[in-house]
């Protein structure tokens, strides 16, 4: 939840232009993550939650190639890529530990 009002400072800046482009595609993509996890947990299967541990990584992927995007367009500066990224990284170990967790079960 975290990374993802982070994305939203983040984003609050981008042009207007990119309200329904990138702006919108990265706040999803951020969105996405915790909803995914969320909706795995709640369905009290193992099976499903691993799918949407998955999926939740996947969203992390995607999330990451748009901040560098972002920062290859110069709509964030290279520190705040950085920072965005680093969470990232923290957030798929953390997934990644809860999916080997489930598979040792």
């Amino acid at each position: 939840m975290r990374l993802v009002k982070a994305i939203y400072n983040a984003t609050a800046t981008f042009p207007a232009t990119e309200t329904y482009g990138l702006t919108g595609q990265i706040r999803r993509a951020a969105i996405s993550v915790p909803s995914n996890i969320a909706e795995g947990h709640g369905r009290e299967s193992e099976g499903d939650f691993r799918r949407f541990l998955a999926i939740a990584r996947g969203s992390l992927a995607e999330l990451q190639t748009q901040l560098i995007l972002c920062g290859e367009l110069g709509y964030l500066d290279g520190a705040a890529v950085g920072e965005l990224f680093r969470n990232t990284e923290e957030l798929a170990r953390m997934i990644r530990g809860m999916q080997k967790s489930l598979a040792s079960q």
